[in-house]
């Protein structure tokens, strides 16, 4: 991906507001936005920039854009180790080319609620697909009472609560826990000599339950925290997923401070 293509988008993002077609423009419709990257990889800070400024201008109007960073693993071997990288996010990256009939995986590659693939030089299709999302329907989630207790390991608590009653068909809930915002100083491989950002980068990616057709679903979730990770740092995205990687149908996200036991 070409950068000057990228900052194009940048400079889209930052006086955009999308507004064709919504009926309801204040309801803020949540959009999975999920960006799979490795700091291995020249062509992916500036996507990486991309999900920062999405994720801090909120630039669609009638939605909240939830973004993941998926960092990838087959990078690792070209001469930089990225820290924040996982064969789970590789995995889960192989399983939408399979589910979306895509050739290859690559980087930098952003999916919009398991369904569509970002263009991210092309600003009307970008703009198609996100507003097309904002109209599509959604299955209510709620997170709550989020705390972490304890040090060795530390305890991340929560409820989920997902409306399933109007849902005709059998659907997934996961939950992502996320560092709010990471850096590395990068030292070898293709962006050395660089630091680098990052916003929502994905540490775990738990399957918290199913959701049966037209009943609710309530659960009280926990998980262990990776050691060093500040829970001031932290972000809790719940999302229902159709299975075998099919259509997001909802999500939820939990960034601010959890409390403290």
């Amino acid at each position: 991906m070409k950068l000057l293509a990228l900052l194009a988008i940048l400079a889209w993002i930052n006086g955009a507001e999308l507004t064709q077609g919504l009926d309801a423009p204040n309801s803020a419709k949540p959009i999975l936005v999920e960006l799979f990257t490795s700091e291995g990889c020249s062509s992916c800070p500036p996507a990486d920039i991309w999900l920062q400024k999405l994720d801090s201008t909120q630039p669609i109007a009638g939605a909240q854009a939830i973004v993941l960073s998926e960092h990838v693993d087959y990078w690792n071997h070209d001469g930089w180790k990225d820290p924040y990288s996982s064969q789970l996010f590789t995995d889960r990256q192989n399983g939408y080319v399979r589910a979306l009939g895509l050739n290859s995986p690559y980087t930098p590659q952003v999916i919009v609620d398991g369904t569509s693939v970002l263009k991210l030089s092309d600003s009307q299709q970008v703009s198609q697909v996100l507003l097309n999302a904002v109209k599509a329907p959604q299955v209510p989630v709620t997170i709550s009472a989020m705390t972490v207790d304890g040090s060795a390991p530390a305890v991340l608590r929560a409820h989920i609560e997902v409306d399933g009653t109007s849902q005709k068909r059998n659907a997934d809930i996961y939950a992502a826990l996320a560092l709010d915002h990471a850096e590395s100083q990068v030292l070898h491989g293709e962006n050395g000599g660089h630091r680098l950002t990052h916003v929502a980068v994905a540490q775990e990616l738990i399957k918290v339950g199913k959701l049966e057709k037209g009943r609710p679903f309530s659960k009280d979730f926990q998980a262990n925290l990776k050691p060093g990770i500040d829970p001031g740092n932290l972000r809790l995205v719940v999302f229902v997923q159709e299975p075998n990687l099919g259509v997001v149908l909802g999500a939820a996200l939990h960034e601010s401070s959890p409390t403290r036991q």
